[in-house]
């Protein structure tokens, strides 16, 4: 018995992990390239197969080593199905997002173990094509890495245009810095033939090496297939040979179907699978299915065949793939019921965009810093308040009472790092020294900052330790958490503000997923989730208002996240995918709720709330479970037909017509 490891490499060297978010909207840890070690040899694809001693490879040193098991198999037998499939497995062949190494691993992993690589590696590339920085980019990368044409001489690949990389930039949340690295990770491309990390990084990759995996599985072993029943529920596999004309018309259409049901599809994705019945061990997987004739598609569910097609039939290859997955991925209850009412809801984020008198609000920050104790820390955070975030506010919010015919100003300040982090280096300052009620003006001037993209990405990235919005978010944790009634009614005005923050925090894609991401680095979802729940419920109603819009913010993001995933695809600006988690959804719900039957007298927080309760529910994926149960035990349909009574919401109850028929959808259709 052999150990049998795969070495993990990140091809570009942490940037990934750092800038994912910024350039896609999502975030990735890694561009993975992969090699099997066994027999004291690692083996990769890239130009080619190669084989050096473990960790001796021009990647140094792997990021990781996964354990793969063992194999039975002897090292003559392994190295006889190298040379089977080193036909298969050339240079001219390698496509950065389809036949790759990390294709390669994956069928080497199969034939020795009988297992498969992770599936976080295996996804990925479906993960990014499914951004619209990386649907955007797709055609670029498939014009540099061409498929080769049976009988033509390999072709290097081919530089992309300017205007193509100026396109696919515009899709990134931050084109600028796409649009730069692009150039960089394109020159590079041309001049080595492979899609890698910029040459200023250390450690470059070889040309032909850099890759992710693909949505389409090369199998070559029956060991590999066996691999991917297990792992996918529902598995499209497709026997091709080399010299079968026939399976070159079918490919391109199997090609399209497969980048399309993979694409954007969140939880169990389906598997489309190639087998070349000439190349390896293929002939004897399709021996083992029965398959004698070319081209031939088998279609699996749950590791059980449903269906053979044979012959080239492009309507019935569409019409038997779309079978399976309605089998594996039945499509939501919810998507069969008329609701006008809610889809004729915007999911647009409420904002609170007024631009108070800056002078003034910085004057009185100012008067409590003079208050405190004065330090060095301190006097360095009012100079840099007066200095540089005040005048860049005023730059990018002008006074709108001032004369129409006033020019707007560019903005006096850059937002770059560096300035960016001395505000957050100001707010850590100022919340250490004074106390919550003093800290609102603070808070209104990052309500607006909040609204500029630019500090928006850089809140969503690594903004350090003392992010300002944590320390924000933790002051007005303690304002909630503080037993006496005098210190929470003296911190109104900072929850209030606080609250508001968080709600422009939805204005851009790239920082509303920092704040529901559920776990580090960054997520932001427990904290914010905590202040939402106990602000919902606060006697005053300014508060209740913005806690309100918070609450309508938080479901309307999911509910796009939830509309974007069941259609396969995203179109329009970056969509924000959020994670799902069913304790979550039922503390949402229950708070909203609760909140619902208490609130006797605002019409426009019952109107926030209905909305949020709607987005909430609809197309859950725990709608079925937890979700329900709760429903029915919160009489959730008397709780929201009681806004419709005299006393339910003011005198007469809920007065819009547009109101009424909401909430009647809502406790019809949704609520058990």
């Amino acid at each position: 018995m052999a150990k049998v490891q795969l070495y993990v490499y990140d091809l570009s060297n942490g940037l990934a992990k750092q800038l994912s978010r910024q350039l896609t909207g999502r975030q990735i840890d890694g561009i993975w390239h992969t090699s099997v070690v066994v027999f004291g040899k690692e083996v990769f694809y890239g130009q080619g197969i190669s084989i050096v001693k473990p960790g001796q490879s021009h990647h140094g040193q792997p990021l990781q080593i996964l354990d793969m098991g063992e194999t039975s198999l002897d090292e003559q037998t392994f190295d006889e199905y190298l040379d089977e499939i080193r036909d298969h497995y050339t240079a001219d062949k390698y496509h950065l997002l389809e036949f790759n190494c990390n294709s390669f691993t994956n069928d080497c992993i199969g034939f020795l173990t009988g297992g498969s690589i992770p599936s976080w590696i295996s996804d990925l590339p479906s993960d990014f094509l499914s951004t619209p920085f990386g649907a955007a980019l797709r055609p670029t990368i498939d014009a540099m890495f061409r498929r080769p044409v049976p009988g033509a001489a390999p072709t290097p690949p081919v530089a992309p245009s300017p205007n193509a990389l100026q396109q696919a930039a515009s899709a990134s949340p931050n084109p600028a810095l796409a649009s730069a690295l692009l150039q960089a990770v394109a020159q590079q491309a041309y001049s080595t033939g492979s899609l890698s990390a910029p040459t200023s990084l250390p450690r470059p990759p070889a040309p032909g090496s850099s890759t992710v995996a693909g949505p389409i599985h090369i199998c070559t072993n029956p060991s590999s297939l066996h691999g991917l029943l297990q792992a996918h529920k529902a598995v499209v596999v497709f026997f091709t040979s080399a010299t079968c004309g026939p399976c070159r018309m079918i490919e391109p259409v199997f090609e399209e179907i497969a980048h399309q049901k993979t694409h954007g599809r969140d939880g169990g994705r389906p598997a489309f699978v190639k087998v070349d019945m000439s190349v390896g061990m293929g002939g004897q997987v399709g021996q083992e299915w029965g398959v004698r004739v070319t081209p031939t598609f088998l279609f699996f569910l749950d590791g059980k065949k449903t269906y053979e097609l044979k012959g080239v039939n492009a309507p019935e290859l569409r019409t038997q793939v779309d079978l399976l997955l309605y089998q594996a991925y039945p499509p939501h209850p919810h998507t069969k019921l008329s609701l006008p009412a809610v889809e004729a809801l915007s999911t647009n984020p409420i904002l609170f965009t007024q631009v108070p008198p800056l002078d003034t609000v910085s004057a009185k920050l100012a008067s409590f810093i003079d208050a405190a104790s004065q330090s060095t820390e301190l006097n360095s955070a009012k100079q840099a308040l007066s200095v540089s975030l005040v005048p860049f506010l005023k730059s990018r919010f002008p006074d709108k009472t001032a004369s129409a015919a006033t020019p707007a100003k560019k903005p006096a300040v850059p937002t770059t790092p560096q300035i960016l982090t001395s505000w957050a280096s100001l707010t850590s300052s100022l919340t250490a020294a004074l106390k919550p009620p003093q800290l609102f003006p603070l808070a209104d001037l990052w309500r607006l900052a909040v609204l500029d993209e630019h500090v928006a990405n850089w809140l969503a990235g690594p903004a350090g330790t003392h992010n300002p919005l944590d320390v924000l978010v933790h002051q007005a944790l303690d304002v909630l958490d503080n037993g006496d009634p005098e210190q929470k009614a003296a911190g109104r005005n900072y929850l209030l503000t606080v609250l508001r923050m968080l709600a422009n925090g939805f204005a851009h894609a790239v920082l509303a997923k920092t704040i529901l991401a559920r776990a580090a680095p960054g997520g932001k979802r427990a904290q914010v989730t905590r202040v939402v729940v106990a602000t919902l419920l606060h006697d005053d109603a300014a508060v209740r208002t913005a806690a309100a819009s918070l609450a309508f913010n938080v479901a309307a993001t999911l509910q796009r996240s939830r509309v974007e995933k069941l259609r396969g695809a995203t179109t329009g600006a970056a969509p924000v995918e959020v994670e799902e988690d069913e304790e979550w959804e039922v503390e949402l719900v229950s708070a909203v709720l609760e909140t619902l039957s208490n609130e006797t007298k605002s019409e426009e927080v019952v109107h926030r709330l209905v909305a949020a309760l709607a987005f909430l529910l609809r197309l859950s994926p725990s709608y079925e479970g937890q979700l329900a149960s709760l429903l029915e035990v919160l009489q959730s349909r008397d709780t929201l037909r009681s806004k419709l009574e005299k006393g339910g919401c003011g005198e007469s109850g809920v007065q819009k017509p547009e109101m009424r028929k909401l909430i009647e959808e809502v406790a019809g259709k949704l609520c058990p």
